[in-house]
């Protein structure tokens, strides 16, 4: 029971002593009597019945002997469990946050204040005057984080947010051998990443059947939290496809997972790996309870992508979709909330040329049951670009079927490979936008006669907080009517500056100031 140490007056002090004194006499004279009573006959034992098929009961020892035993699945799979340490210089101006508060916060998605970062591998954009003394004895960013061997040759996987934006990675196996690793690749909508180190002969992990995973299975966690390696925590699964927003479904765990466990294997009791720990839920910083894992079958798909090519190309539809509610379904005569409703369409677009109408509700995607609006998107980013998908959809009241030729959707940022070059400041899309022109009728219900919708934000864009829907009036001091003319405003902005825009977002209308950097 939790207790506490209060303060106590003389006169309670001598009350209290006095009640000790007479309760041990109490209890001396009830020892002497108990002395003098004959001991009475045992009572002849009890058998207690076995466990019958059926009931509920069950003996303690059979209850011990059902409690897993990890230390057998440790020896066999901790070898193959790897530490990562990264680390990043950074403008001694701009370390304004600790570094360990940072990496909590990244870990747990909370928006860190940009810093100027090249991407592995990536050639250095050209930096401005004030920072060209920057040497090596810059002020470094350390990170740490974990992760597994995949193949004997030297490949690893562990989550991309481990090693974004690092400039040099290290790997340190449990028999302390240490290599300096290479960024293969990594990809932010799933959170996972690839490295190459050069060793050979590895122990490697099994990979695990996500399908057979079941609710109250017990599984295993091996990881780095806090830099404590090789650490060793166990839970069960507390359920399977949560879905929490993400382009994966992802398993959710009672297992302990901290800052530094990010990229370690969740294992099963046959020792294979059947997740990539990878988010907690956390409303102080620490362990809650709540954990979640990268599905290890849709790691690697990724993982096999990244080895292959260095990035990951998924499909677009370019559309909108919404959830739909309980109470459209029966207005429009769906019978129930099922399917994703096209709020909007991409101009020139697949979904657009395909035939798709707003308010369209899409059931069904290349022959698969659409239940929710994410299901639709990640379908989508599953599906090869250029592959031609049958859609059922329903419309006004009846159920039409359409094909669409799928887009590719734009990379979160470029390959991390020694190949790769810092994408230059020109262009809408290294900004992280997409934009389109308005209609006639749309200038007139906004009573303006220019602008460009925004029908996509990522990277900067999106750090400035721009949404899609906002209209740009102006960029750089220029109006802009025309995509042509946006362009052409961006191409005469100087590398490495910033980009200001007039955006308007309903009735109101501000400036809004996009800082280059990471897509």
């Amino acid at each position: 029971m939790p207790y506490s140490v209060r303060s106590c007056s003389p006169r309670r002090l001598v009350l209290a002593l006095a009640g000790a004194t007479l309760m041990g006499a109490s209890l001396g004279a009830a020892a002497q009597a108990a002395q003098a009573v004959p001991a009475a006959p045992a009572a002849p034992a009890t058998k207690v019945p076995a466990p019958t098929a059926g009931s509920v009961p069950v003996a303690a020892p059979e209850l011990a002997r059902a409690l897993p035993d990890f230390s057998a699945l440790v020896e066999q799979a901790g070898p193959a469990v790897v530490n990562i340490r990264t680390s990043e210089k950074v403008k001694a101006g701009n370390v304004q946050i600790d570094d360990q508060l940072r990496e909590l916060l990244r870990r747990y998605g909370i928006p860190v204040p940009p810093q100027r970062r090249t991407p592995p591998g990536a050639t250095p954009a050209p930096t401005p005057a004030p920072d060209d003394d920057e040497d090596d004895d810059a002020p470094q960013r350390r990170g740490l984080g974990s992760g597994f061997v995949i193949a004997a040759d030297g490949y690893v996987m562990t989550n991309a947010h481990v090693v974004d934006d690092a400039d040099e990675v290290m790997v340190t196996l449990t028999d302390k051998r240490e290599f300096k690793a290479k960024v293969v690749g990594l990809d932010r909508r799933t959170d996972v990443a690839v490295l190459k180190i050069e060793a050979t002969g590895l122990p490697q992990l099994r990979m695990g059947d996500v399908s057979r995973l079941k609710v109250g299975e017990w599984v295993m966690a091996i990881g780095s939290p806090f830099g404590f390696d090789n650490t060793v925590t166990a839970g069960i699964v507390s359920a399977k496809a949560r879905d929490t927003g993400d382009l994966l479904p992802l398993i959710q765990t009672d297992v302990a997972i901290n800052p530094g466990n990010s990229g370690g294997p969740l294992l099963n009791l046959r020792g294979e790996v059947v997740g990539i720990n990878s988010q907690i839920y956390s409303q102080s910083g620490g362990f809650m309870g709540i954990s979640f894992a990268i599905p290890i079958d849709e790691a690697m798909r990724v993982a096999d992508q990244l080895r292959a090519s260095g990035r990951v190309t998924r499909g677009m539809l370019g559309v909108y979709p919404d959830d739909v509610s309980k109470d459209v379904a029966e207005a429009i005569g769906l019978g129930k909330p099922q399917g994703a409703l096209i709020s909007r369409i991409t101009p020139g677009g697949p979904g657009e040329k395909a035939g798709l109408q707003l308010g369209d509700v899409i059931t069904k995607f290349n022959g698969k049951t659409v239940d929710k609006a994410v299901d639709l998107r990640r379908l989508a980013a599953g599906t090869k670009p250029g592959t031609k998908v049958p859609l059922q959809v329903f419309r006004r009241g009846a159920y039409k079927d359409l094909v669409a030729t799928l887009d590719a959707l734009p990379d979160d940022r470029a390959p991390a490979t020694p190949e790769a070059e810092a994408p230059a400041a020109t262009g809408a899309q290294a900004w992280g936008l997409t934009v389109s022109e308005l209609t006639e009728g749309q200038r007139k219900d906004l009573k303006v006669d220019g602008g460009l919708r925004i029908d996509t934000v990522d990277g900067p864009a999106a750090r400035a907080g721009l949404k899609p829907g906002d209209i740009i009036l102006s960029a750089n001091n220029t109006e802009v009517k025309t995509v042509k003319q946006f362009q052409a405003a961006l191409a005469k902005l100087e590398k490495g500056k910033s980009l200001q825009m007039l955006v308007r977002r309903g009735e109101v209308a501000t400036y809004v100031v996009l800082k280059p950097g990471k897509g």
